[in-house]
Formats: C-alpha cells, sequence, structure tokens
C-alpha cells in the first residue's frame, strides 16, 4: 500500500516490531521500533540518543540472534524517528523492484 507519497509500496505496522540499529563496526546499538518498511527503505522509531545515526552506514538487525539485517544509510531525522534506505552490496541504494513490498517478504529478505 502506498502512502506520504511515496514510490514504493510500504507496510505499516499494526503491533510494536522491535528492532536495533548496530554500527557497521559494531560499536554501538540503539533499540527502535519498525514503523512502516519497503523493498527500498524504512521508519524507525529510535531510543535514546541519535548522533550514532551520522555515520555513513549502519546495520539494522532485525533479529534477537543477528542472523536477520540489511545495511542501511540514514536519509532523514524527524526528533526520535528516523528514515533509512537499504544500501546493496555494491554500496548503492536498492532499486525499487515490481514486486509488492510485504513484512513477511521483508523479514526473509526477499
Amino acid at each position: 500500500m502506498k502512502f506520504d507519497g511515496r514510490k514504493t509500496s510500504r507496510v505499516k505496522m499494526d503491533h510494536r516490531q522491535s528492532v536495533n540499529l548496530m554500527g557497521s563496526d559494531g560499536t554501538w546499538q540503539r533499540s527502535c521500533i519498525l514503523l512502516d518498511v519497503s523493498q527500498t527503505g524504512a521508519k524507525l522509531e529510535v531510543e535514546g540518543t541519535l548522533d550514532v545515526l551520522q555515520a555513513k552506514e549502519f546495520f539494522l538487525v532485525l533479529s534477537s540472534t543477528g542472523l536477520a539485517y540489511r545495511r542501511c544509510e540514514l536519509v532523514w531525522i524527524d526528533g526520535t524517528t528516523a528514515g533509512i534506505h537499504f544500501v546493496t552490496a555494491d554500496g548503492k541504494r536498492k532499486a525499487a523492484g515490481p514486486r509488492p513490498a510485504t513484512a513477511q517478504n521483508f523479514a526473509h529478505g526477499k
């Protein structure tokens, strides 16, 4: 479903989905609530200070074991809310594909 004038479909979370942000070098971590997600990015409510998000890249960790994660970069901050873009292996922002975004596809890396 598209909302907020987005180019790609986003899935709005009906329940609090806890995730973490972690520095690419592993030196910092922040707890977050996933507010919405698409194939190309997400909107998060971040707990704690946001100064560490100025890092060029960091990880969105989706599982408690760290096995499900996405490399990302900060796009915007508004108070405790942040927008992020997912980065591909070649270092570019992830391009939107023809598949609609679903929470299940996102969690499984599809």
